[in-house]
């Protein structure tokens, strides 16, 4: 609706995990460079957690676009299934059409395929987002996956992204196998205060037309006061999903009110609007 008016080609604040708006902060390049790492080292099986919000499966998404063609990857994001189910997920995000739905036939299928792409020189990654989800026999069927392996190397490297409940189920005495082999972890943090104003100016720039419209000038557009994106770091604790969506609410109240300075009471107002409508779906 108000992307016309500013100038913008997209949505800069929409809560979707778009690797185009990846922002470089201290706590994601880390958390990228611990997934890359642990991918290109072979390292087995990979955790990464965060709250909810803090941008893991736009980590994930970027992630996906940084690694060479030698690497190849199934994407699992909401493992609500059976151990079946779950097999069958994973073999037919890899491109496998096992002859047969059994847990044996997929199985031996899907070693197979990690054989003969190892010969190839490829390697095999298996990313499962929303993984505090997963039940206890579901990790200890991935931690299976996870142990098929030549003499040197590991056939399949895994991924487990999740909230911080993720790390509490993998503490179960039952997992603690599966727990001896996790060779690489990371926990994301909200956004500092200070890369907060550099986080929405960032996510402008990529939402901004080439031209502008209507004989705006899209340079310079939209401009969030000093005292604004204090009050957003505040309201949101640096989490980007809660900047996004105070973010977008702004856009939409300063186009109603024909501005492109998003001030302190325009944010105070949204903050409130959006109070009153979280108060009123727990009601």
């Amino acid at each position: 609706m108000y992307c016309r008016y500013y100038g913008l080609k997209e949505r800069p604040f929409n809560v979707t995990s778009d690797p185009a708006f990846f922002f470089s902060s201290k706590k994601h390049n880390e958390a990228l460079s611990h997934l890359l790492y642990g991918v290109s080292q072979r390292k087995g099986i990979i955790v990464l957690t965060g709250e909810i919000g803090t941008g893991k499966t736009t980590i994930c998404r970027f992630f996906l676009n940084q690694v060479g063609k030698n690497v190849k990857t199934a994407f699992i994001l909401n493992p609500t299934f059976s151990e079946i189910q779950l097999l069958e997920s994973i073999v037919k995000d890899f491109g496998i059409n096992p002859k047969h739905k059994t847990k044996l036939a997929m199985v031996l299928e899907l070693n197979n395929f990690l054989l003969r792409e190892s010969t190839a020189g490829n390697n095999l990654v298996l990313i499962i987002d929303e993984a505090q989800n997963l039940k206890p026999n579901l990790l200890e069927q991935i931690r299976l996956l996870s142990n098929l392996e030549t003499e040197k190397d590991k056939l399949l490297q895994v991924i487990l992204v999740g909230q911080p409940e993720l790390n509490t189920r993998l503490n179960l005495y039952d997992l603690r196998q599966l727990r001896q082999r996790i060779m690489v972890r990371y926990h994301i943090t909200p956004l500092d205060s200070d890369e907060i104003k550099n986080y929405i100016s960032y996510r402008l720039k990529i939402a901004r037309a080439e031209h502008g419209l209507e004989n705006h000038d899209p340079e310079g557009q939209i401009e969030f006061s000093d005292e604004a994106i204090d009050l957003i770091s505040r309201f949101s604790g640096g989490t980007p999903r809660l900047i996004n969506m105070i973010c977008d609410r702004a856009l939409l109240a300063g186009f109603v009110s024909e501005t492109n300075h998003i001030n302190f009471g325009i944010i105070k107002r949204c903050i409130e609007e959006l109070d009153s409508y979280s108060v009123s779906q727990n009601a």
